[in-house]
């Protein structure tokens, strides 16, 4: 049994971390300072005695004892890390600095959850882990994506400077149940405009592409990473299956039975027209790859999202 920190663990990947590892007999501490998350993801732990959770802003330091720390705590989602731009690189920066120097302090092992937008919008296709990226520095989206790269900096520095056991895992386009149903994040958008009967809103000719991972697919992902041995990465998770925008927007249509129409608004400035994981290092490092194919993991989601808005009683 390990005492495991999960910061941002009432968020929507955080939340499945912290249920995942209580699962395996580990004591979970959840830091959260709910600007994105919700107590809703995490109701049904609260009964579990090996479950904590604490109210923190992790722009603050923190002291405590733990054993493994995984670092998921920001704005996923570009309505909300463009909402409050220099809160969003504090915690990337600050953030990332506080929980580095916990990990110093403890002796721990800690993960950064970072992700595919350190590419930008790439020159090369599929995305390789030592394919650099095609970031802008000054633009809207840049509080997050270069906040993403110092952070991945922080992390090889303290580990080559201060020898901090760390690990870095590279997050592509990631959905199912417990996604904010107002993050403006593509899966989650088309669904509930498609349950509600409302026109698809599908940016640019929806011909740019994404490959989306189940939850259930990252969380092993991201828990062999978290254990295997002598590899920092970073190493990309995600589901190299890739689809165009319009694509997703009719899968979601048939699976909902939704009578919405499509229609086409201008693409946000530095939207990604590619992304697409190669998980060969991770096939490689961490005998995995994901298994769940998109129009079962579109059927739980949708599942969560009829019963969300239906007021029923969700976990």
């Amino acid at each position: 049994m390990k005492r495991i920190l999960v910061t941002g663990g009432a968020g929507f990947i955080g939340s499945h971390l912290c249920e995942r590892l209580l699962n395996e007999g580990n004591e979970v501490l959840c830091l959260d300072n709910f600007f994105t998350g919700s107590k809703r993801n995490i109701l049904h732990l609260m009964d579990n005695h090996r479950f904590e959770l604490v109210r923190h802003d992790i722009t603050e330091p923190i002291l405590l004892e733990v054993d493994q720390i995984y670092h998921f705590a920001c704005p996923a989602s570009p309505i909300h890390y463009q909402y409050n731009p220099v809160k969003t690189i504090k915690t990337n920066v600050m953030g990332t600095i506080n929980m580095l120097g916990l990990a110093k302090r403890v002796k721990a092992r800690i993960m950064l959850a970072s992700t595919s937008e350190v590419y930008g919008d790439p020159k090369v296709h599929p995305q390789r882990e030592d394919y650099w990226g095609n970031v802008n520095p000054i633009g809207i989206r840049s509080c997050y994506d270069e906040g993403k790269r110092v952070a991945e900096t922080l992390m090889m520095d303290y580990h080559r400077q201060n020898k901090v056991d760390i690990k870095i895992i590279r997050i592509f386009n990631t959905y199912g149940p417990r996604m904010a149903p107002n993050d403006g994040r593509v899966v989650s958008n088309f669904i509930i405009q498609a349950l509600k009967g409302q026109d698809i809103t599908v940016f640019g000719d929806g011909s740019q592409t994404r490959s989306f991972c189940y939850i259930d697919d990252l969380v092993t992902g991201t828990l062999k990473m978290m254990n295997v041995e002598d590899f920092t990465g970073p190493v990309n998770l995600g589901n190299p299956h890739e689809f165009t925008i319009l694509e997703l927007a009719e899968k979601v249509i048939e699976l909902t039975g939704s009578k919405s129409r499509i229609v086409f608004k201008p693409l946000p400035q530095d939207d990604p027209t590619q992304r697409k994981p190669d998980i060969s290092l991770a096939r490689e490092k961490l005998r995995w790859e994901p298994t769940i194919q998109l129009t079962e993991g579109l059927k739980k989601t949708i599942d969560y999202f009829e019963r969300l808005l239906s007021g029923q009683p969700i976990v």
